[in-house]
């Protein structure tokens, strides 16, 4: 969070805008990402701002950097003109509180921004019977298995002190001085000044004895513990540099090794001896050389994060797997890293069907694609429970491959610009890509869109939207645009170019020619079309 005491991130007067503007701030993990602050009474004397008379405002008074708000647009000091179309002009903190909760995960605000000086003005005039709020979500909470077993003296040519050795789930993270954890302390306070932190174990200007020193270890790992179990607070900048502190030299000679455990498709899990900061394909390496798995196979699976909404997103090769598996541990689940099947092509699929890894893994992954709803068998449920309790893997392997979602991938739900009001749900397989219209929340409704890959013409990804956009053409009609606004954008993408990749390999095994002009050859680059919202009756 943005110190709410400086002005170094005011806008400057030369950066202000004059006139309201409209935002709309989608909840993240760690909520909307600002702080409002401003009078616990309703009504009041009018005031000038930017010279315009408005009735006493609520103001935004600190914002998380890299947050949804600060990706907004929304600056400190913005006054708060109307949350979700309400007008909220001397409305009071408890009132604007409330409308901004009611929105749900979508937040649209009218604010006006001010500089500097306007801001100073404005505070000074300020009632001081004010209250503040947090937009940073400190309800969502999870157990850490974080701790602090022992500690030890360092010596050097210039002091001696004590480090306190920091565990996660029995693996060592790093190793921290006290006044490492007093300056987490106050930068974490300038961060979420909103939260009640618990106290630290005081200060002692004497040489500690054993038993002093082992109570301050227990005083800092119950601190950690408590701090750590807020979502937001573990999953900061602050916290998270505090807890991977890897230096050139740890690297250099080898102490910066963890284990890792990844999840097979058969449930059991590996344990793999990495460096912290081994790379996506680098741990994959080591998985697939310690799990003994054929060449053959290499191509066709892959490390994938298990995400919270029942769904698992696919690595990209510049990934820190051991960040994640860190950052996501919880003590109902082993791990967060997971190696799955990479591979949409039926007929490849059973050309692997040799090796015996390959049908165990092929199988466990479909019962477990069955269970969670991904694969859709109908009536065929009960036969396919019968063939697994029965331990008839191939019989199984036979019947699931014939049902609806069989190497298929889901998104969950999200926004997209030809809708202007619900979502939509994302499907990709071989054969197709379906767009589903679903509300809000998820639930589908009637609506569902088929498109052929060869009508697509052309894909790429929007960082700065985080918008996975497509094009396509039906016969003789014109291009259209479409984007889908999505945490997974990245993975939609890799999951449109595995596909073409693997369409184009069937197209050479039957003997088909490559053509540059067809859509399949067609490269992802970017477009220069500026994106405009699609009313296709289709969608």
């Amino acid at each position: 969070m943005a110190d709410s005491g400086g002005e170094e991130d005011l806008p400057s007067p030369d950066q202000v805008s004059t006139k309201p503007r409209v935002v709309t701030i989608y909840k993240t993990d760690t909520g909307f990402g600002f702080n409002v602050r401003g009078q616990v009474s309703e009504g009041g004397q009018l005031r000038s701002i930017n010279g315009q008379l408005y009735a006493p405002l609520q103001h935004v008074s600190a914002v998380l950097e890299g947050g949804a708000a600060h990706k907004a647009g929304i600056q400190r000091g913005d006054r708060i003109l109307e949350v979700n179309n309400e007008n909220v002009e001397g409305a009071t903190h408890k009132r604007v509180v409330d409308l901004i909760k009611s929105g749900g995960d979508a937040l649209t605000l009218k604010v006006v921004s001010v500089s500097r000086k306007e801001a100073a003005r404005l505070d000074a005039q300020g009632d001081d019977n004010s209250a503040s709020y947090a937009c940073v979500d400190y309800s969502e909470k999870r157990a850490l298995p974080i701790s602090i077993p022992d500690y030890r003296m360092i010596e050097n040519s210039a002091e001696k002190f004590v480090v306190y050795n920091i565990y996660m789930a029995g693996r060592q993270l790093c190793a921290r001085r006290y006044r490492e954890f007093s300056n987490l302390h106050q930068t974490l306070k300038r961060e979420f000044p909103e939260f009640p932190f618990p106290k630290m174990p005081g200060k002692w200007p004497f040489t500690l004895s054993e038993q002093q020193l082992d109570a301050r270890r227990r005083g800092l790992e119950q601190y950690l513990e408590k701090v750590c179990s807020i979502r937001a607070i573990a999953e900061s900048d602050v916290m998270q540099e505090f807890l991977a502190d890897i230096t050139e030299k740890d690297v250099n000679s080898g102490t910066a090794e963890v284990d890792l455990r990844v999840l097979l498709p058969d449930r059991s899990t590996l344990t793999v001896t990495i460096r912290r900061n081994n790379n996506t394909d680098q741990v994959y390496d080591a998985v697939v050389d310690k799990l003994g798995l054929d060449e053959e196979l290499l191509p066709y699976f892959g490390l994938f994060e298990i995400m919270d909404t029942n769904f698992e997103r696919k690595l990209i090769p510049t990934e820190f797997p051991h960040n994640l598996y860190i950052q996501n541990y919880t003590a109902a689940a082993t791990t967060c890293i997971a190696l799955r099947k990479w591979l949409f092509d039926l007929q490849r699929e059973l050309q692997l069907t040799h090796l015996d890894m390959a049908n165990t893994f092929f199988y466990w992954q479909a019962v477990d694609d069955v269970g969670k709803g991904r694969i859709r068998p109908g009536d065929h449920i009960y036969e396919l429970k019968s063939l697994q309790d029965r331990g008839k893997k191939q019989e199984y392997l036979k019947l699931v491959r014939k049902c609806e979602g069989y190497n298929e991938i889901a998104f969950p739900h999200c926004p997209c610009d030809s809708r202007k009001k619900g979502h939509v749900i994302v499907a990709l397989t071989i054969e197709h890509f379906t767009l589903t219209a679903c509300t809000d929340e998820g639930e589908p409704e009637s609506q569902v869109i088929t498109f052929s890959w060869e009508e697509m013409t052309q894909w790429e990804v929007d960082d700065e939207g985080m918008a996975f956009c497509f094009q396509y053409q039906r016969g003789e009609k014109k291009p259209r645009w479409v984007r889908i606004f999505s945490p997974h954008f990245v993975y939609m993408f890799d999951c449109f170019e595995r596909i073409v990749q693997e369409l184009g390999t069937v197209t050479a095994a039957n003997g088909g020619q490559e053509d540059d002009s067809s859509p399949m050859k067609v490269d992802a680059k970017k477009s220069e079309k500026v994106f405009e919202t699609i009313n296709d009756p289709d969608l």
